[in-house]
C-alpha cells in the first residue's frame, strides 16, 4: 500500500492536520503501518509540490491544515480504480534477483538457499495464522483493518512457498534435460568499458 495514497485517501474525506492523518491512517490500517511524523510531513510536502494537495494555513503556523485539490481526488480515485499489478521489468525484489544469481554462479547451494527461505516463509506464515487464530472476531473498524492486512500477509507467504516449489520443479527439469544453468565470469570481454584518464603535461611558461 502507498502512504502517498493512502494520505490522498484520507484527506479526500475532509482537511487534516499532520498529526491527524498519521493517526488516522494508523487506525484505519488497524496499526499495522506506523508512520513517523516526519514520514507524514515529507509526504505531505511532495503531494503539496505535485499539486494533489493544499494547505489551508499559512506557513509559520505551528499546525497546518491541508486539503485535497481536484488533482488529488482524481489520483485518489484511479489509485482505487486500477488493480495493484506488479510489471516484471519494473520490480526489484530481492528474492527473485537472489535466487536468479544463485542459479548461475557455480559452487552456490541453491537447494539450501531455497531450503532456508521456504523455512522461514513457513514460520512466518505458522505465526500468522496463530496470531490470526488467537484474535478475536473483528469487532470494530481497526479491528477489520489489522485482520485484513494479517489476511493479506498470509496470503502472500503462501504465494512465495509455491513460488519457491516452482523453482525447485524447474532446477530439477534442467537438471534432468541435463542444461547447464551455472556459468563462470566471460573472459573474452568487449573492448570496451571506462576509458583511461589521459594526464596530460602543462607546459609552464
Amino acid at each position: 500500500m502507498s502512504v502517498r495514497h493512502g494520505l490522498l485517501a484520507v484527506l479526500d474525506r475532509g482537511p487534516c492536520y499532520g498529526y491527524q492523518l498519521k493517526r488516522e491512517f494508523e487506525t484505519r490500517t488497524g496499526g499495522s503501518w506506523p508512520l513517523n511524523v516526519a514520514q507524514v510531513y515529507s509526504t505531505l510536502d511532495r503531494l503539496e509540490r505535485d499539486g494533489l494537495i493544499s494547505a489551508l494555513d499559512a506557513e509559520g503556523v505551528e499546525q497546518r491544515r491541508f486539503a485535497i485539490t481536484d488533482e488529488g481526488r482524481a489520483e485518489v480515485r484511479r489509485w482505487f480504480d486500477d488493480p495493484i499489478v506488479e510489471r516484471p521489468g519494473a520490480t526489484r525484489n530481492e528474492l527473485p534477483v537472489k535466487l536468479a544469481l544463485a542459479l548461475t554462479l557455480p559452487g552456490v547451494d541453491v537447494e539450501r538457499i531455497i531450503g532456508a527461505q521456504r523455512r522461514a516463509t513457513v514460520s512466518q506464515l505458522q505465526e500468522l495464522n496463530r496470531v490470526k487464530r488467537s484474535a478475536a472476531a473483528p469487532a470494530d473498524r481497526e479491528a477489520l483493518g489489522w485482520e485484513l492486512v494479517v489476511d493479506s500477509l498470509i496470503f502472500a507467504a503462501e504465494a512465495q512457498v509455491r513460488w519457491l516449489d516452482q523453482v525447485e520443479a524447474k532446477m530439477g527439469r534442467l537438471a534432468r534435460e541435463g542444461v547447464p544453468v551455472a556459468f563462470d565470469l566471460e573472459t573474452d570481454l568487449p573492448g570496451r568499458g571506462r576509458p583511461r584518464v589521459l594526464t596530460t603535461k602543462r607546459a609552464t611558461k
